[in-house]
């Protein structure tokens, strides 16, 4: 289970920005092991200032933490629900290649192993 930060600047936390918020904290929480209980992720939203021609900006920011390590991301759009989807892709996306590094790993490793427990050369280093 992660815990979750959550703070507005500039901005007032909708129900319905809690609700998007909550979304994106179950959808990450899929990544981390029951037994982390250091996982913490802080989500801040914000209204840029005022003064762009286009009209309002958005920011989203996750600080991601736990044992598989510290993840940062941040994007700015239009549309506050945009940006939110865009930071939690670019979180989901590191902690995905986080994970496929570390099964890689492990493959290799037991393969080494069965070589050597077969008798053939190690490609290891030595």
């Amino acid at each position: 289970m992660i815990r979750k930060i959550v703070k507005g600047t500039g901005i007032t936390l909708t129900p319905s920005i809690d609700t998007a918020i909550d979304k994106i904290v179950e959808a990450l929480d899929k990544y981390v092991t029951a037994a982390d209980t250091s996982a913490l992720i802080e989500i801040e939203v914000a209204k840029t200032t005022n003064h762009h021609r286009s009209g309002d900006i958005f920011r989203a920011e996750i600080n991601f933490r736990s044992k598989i390590g510290n993840i940062r991301a941040e994007a700015e759009r239009e549309d506050l629900y945009i940006a939110l989807s865009a930071v939690k892709d670019e979180i989901a996306e590191s902690l995905r290649s986080r994970k496929a590094k570390k099964v890689d790993i492990i493959r290799r490793s037991s393969s080494e192993l069965k070589n050597v427990l077969k008798g053939l050369p190690w490609k290891g280093k030595k």
